[in-house]
């Protein structure tokens, strides 16, 4: 895209009518769909510049990058991904939206695609091309499920980058470290197959309307296939973090009969609890344990 039709978008962008007034008048959010609409352009241009790729400039952050949004809503955070210079692909279950969005439709010029569907059964493989970015404010209620949907997929993924707002709970149970309170299953999910950062917290007064807790920004960055044996890796966070206050020769238990036994095979002391061996150790543990599971196949 050259200066000058990026700079004809954003004008064309910038002509539209403001946001606030957009979603009073036909897309007032849903509690249902866990909608919580972000109006303020400045903190949705932000966002939109942390998930730029490695390199890119800052005056078009996202030039000629694809970009998967899941719940634009009244499209904030779309506009300011297209003034960044993305394809983006937008994701939407509320059919409201389409009304909505079809001004910015048609400001976008091509470079905004709109699917109304579940993000939850989205086939994403079909919908975006390999190496897309994820950039999105998460509905609270899909979240979570989104996130890990994003993790167990085949490996290396179709997305190159995710940069998610959400609930400051999940972001610090996303990032946390071992011996941290927030240390658990989707931490080492997590950590197993990407790198992740928080970036920068949001107020709820910075929402319409606002919610009850605090929501964070989460720069969530693929790892290489390392070959993590990823169902059995379930299965032991699932048996070690349901007693994660017990010692591992215990909690294993609900795993294998022989917890001491598999817990040698991995190099872990046998009265170590969950929530403070480290996310290699549980890979380590996840391979003794797959090898002494024939029916339990790796998923890579």
């Amino acid at each position: 895209m050259t200066t000058s039709a990026l700079a004809g978008l954003r004008e064309r962008i910038d002509g539209l009518p403001p946001l606030r007034e957009v979603a009073a008048a036909s897309l007032p959010a849903r509690k249902s769909l866990g909608q919580h609409f972000l109006f303020d352009l400045n903190l949705t241009d932000k966002i939109a510049r942390t998930a730029r790729p490695a390199g890119a400039t800052t005056e078009a952050p996202l030039e000629g990058t694809t970009v998967v949004e899941v719940g634009p809503g009244p499209g904030g955070l779309t506009r300011s991904l297209l003034k960044a210079g993305a394809n983006v692909i937008a994701i939407e279950k509320d059919q409201r939206a389409s009304e909505v969005l079809a001004p910015l439709i048609e400001a976008a010029e091509g470079r905004l695609t709109l699917i109304t569907a579940d993000a939850l059964s989205a086939d994403w493989t079909a919908i975006a091309p390999p190496g897309t970015t994820i950039c999105a404010n998460l509905p609270y209620n899909v979240a979570t499920p989104l996130i890990v949907d994003w993790l167990t997929g085949p490996w290396p993924p179709w997305w190159a980058s995710a940069t998610v707002m959400v609930q400051r709970e999940v972001a610090d149970r996303i990032v946390a470290a071992p011996a941290s309170a927030d240390y658990g299953r989707l931490s080492v999910l997590t950590g197993a197959r990407a790198f992740a950062t928080s970036v920068f917290d949001v107020s709820p007064a910075a929402f319409v309307p606002p919610p009850k807790v605090w929501s964070s920004v989460v720069r969530i960055d693929p790892k290489p296939d390392t070959g993590v044996p990823l169902k059995a890796l379930e299965r032991v966070t699932a048996a070690a973090f349901g007693q994660r206050r017990k010692m591992l020769r215990s909690s294993l238990k609900a795993l294998t009969r022989e917890p001491e036994t598999l817990l040698a095979a991995a190099g872990i002391e046998p009265t170590e609890r969950a929530e403070r061996i480290s996310v290699e150790d549980f890979i380590r543990l996840a391979h003794a344990w797959e090898a002494t599971n024939e029916d339990t196949p790796a998923a890579r």
